[in-house]
């Protein structure tokens, strides 16, 4: 598989239907309130990255990277297209966004995902690139349906 990545297009009806899937999915799994991932809105401003892999004209799957400060960054949105687990998209975005962060020189890039079951491949995927369990940041509020990743991205910390 050739997975090339490149910047979002709003408009492609592919991404529209991937990040509809996300939220859902997300809603799903967690109950309200307690669901932090972002729709349209929150993902088309200045402050967010957002990219999609691609092999050909196929949508494989997105992620973005936000800008929290000058020395940190947060992992948004990342999902695979339920078609092409397990065939290293997630994998390839999550090097591009690391890439992207170390290149803005983020010391440090953080996320919020889901508990159980459901999140263990992802949870496989972030821990084999090092980030480690630990406190809640931002807003986000610590609960029975989420935890919190961490990365350090220093020259002694390169992935």
């Amino acid at each position: 598989m050739s997975i090339t990545i490149r910047p979002a297009d709003f408009t492609d009806p592919q991404l529209l239907a991937l990040l509809q899937l996300h939220l859902a999915g997300m809603h799903a799994q967690s109950p309200p309130g307690s669901v932090y991932a972002l729709d349209l809105s929150g993902l088309d401003v200045p402050e967010v990255s957002f990219w999609t892999a691609w092999e050909g004209d196929m949508l494989l799957g997105c992620g973005a990277l936000k800008a929290l400060s000058a020395q940190s960054g947060e992992i948004k949105s990342m999902r695979t297209h339920p078609a092409h687990l397990r065939k290293g998209v997630g994998a390839a975005l999550l090097v591009h966004l690391l890439a992207l962060a170390r290149a803005r020189g983020y010391r440090r890039v953080s996320l919020e995902t889901g508990s159980g079951p459901a999140f263990e491949p992802a949870l496989a995927l972030y821990g084999g690139f090092g980030f480690v369990n630990g406190p809640a940041f931002g807003d986000y509020a610590p609960s029975d349906f989420n935890q919190f990743l961490h990365l350090a991205l220093g020259a002694d910390h390169a992935t």
